[in-house]
């Protein structure tokens, strides 16, 4: 696979597949070694076919603790700048998928394909670190919702940022972090609907199905979400790996046709 230069668009045969069969192993090896993860739900994760996992997000490791939580391994769409970093070879090496601000639907044609290949693909709706209460849902798991089939696994990332964290905190060794799965979020589509109500009735299924979710696992585990989005005198500290993913060219009004 040849070197793909900033500002040129990504394509399928830029996957690395191989990628996630040694990155989920270093995940878990993060979550359960380094940090102390619980992970709960895991068998709701389909053993086969494609599947995608829509996570909140509120810190700056949500993507390699949701990566090694996850029984399979995934695909997870993550930002450009990251990929352009010093270490952004292990992102490419991962099998991860890069999402350009200019050039987002290609991502999305990308995240598309693996799913096509029976893969796992992993993005996080809310588009960027936040209270990780999914007030906001992005266009861009609901249009490759309906343009799969696949179904869509709710997550939950609770303990990555405390309230008080700024925005670049990275939780201490062996810190108490959880991922809930939850089961597929139903989306039965209206008889005879058109694309784009196809399109807006995914983005509000998954967006209440994410959000009570989110609810369960905050109740179950007894984690808090951050207070705030983000701490005013700090934001922006820290680069966000897997955001924003609006950057993935659907915006929340958006319906992808």
């Amino acid at each position: 696979m040849a070197a793909r230069s900033r500002g040129q668009r990504v394509q399928p045969d830029d996957i690395y597949r191989w990628g996630p069969i040694w990155s989920r192993r270093v995940g878990w090896a993060l979550d359960h070694l380094w940090w102390n993860t619980e992970v709960h739900g895991a068998a709701n994760v389909p053993t086969t076919g494609p599947v995608i996992i829509a996570s909140n997000h509120t810190g700056i490791v949500d993507g390699p603790v949701l990566h090694g939580a996850l029984p399979r391994g995934s695909h997870v769409l993550v930002k450009q700048e990251f990929f352009d970093s010093k270490i952004g070879f292990l992102m490419t090496w991962a099998g991860q998928i890069p999402v350009d601000r200019a050039s987002g639907r290609a991502a999305l044609a990308v995240a598309k394909a693996m799913l096509d290949e029976g893969r796992v693909v992993g993005i996080f709706p809310e588009g960027t670190r936040g209270r990780g209460d999914v007030s906001e849902v992005r266009a861009g798991v609901a249009w490759l919702a309906v343009n799969t089939g696949a179904p869509v696994v709710p997550a939950a990332c609770l303990g990555t940022r405390r309230s008080g964290d700024t925005r670049g905190y990275v939780p201490p060794p062996r810190a108490k972090l959880h991922v809930v799965l939850g089961e597929p979020i139903p989306m039965a589509m209206p008889d005879g609907a058109t694309r784009r109500e196809r399109m807006s009735h995914a983005m509000d299924a998954i967006g209440a199905g994410l959000a009570a979710h989110v609810a369960t696992a905050v109740a179950l585990t007894g984690v808090a979400l951050p207070a705030s989005a983000s701490d005013p005198t700090t934001a922006g500290s820290g680069p966000d790996p897997v955001g924003p993913i609006d950057s993935v060219g659907l915006a929340p009004g958006e319906k992808g046709e």
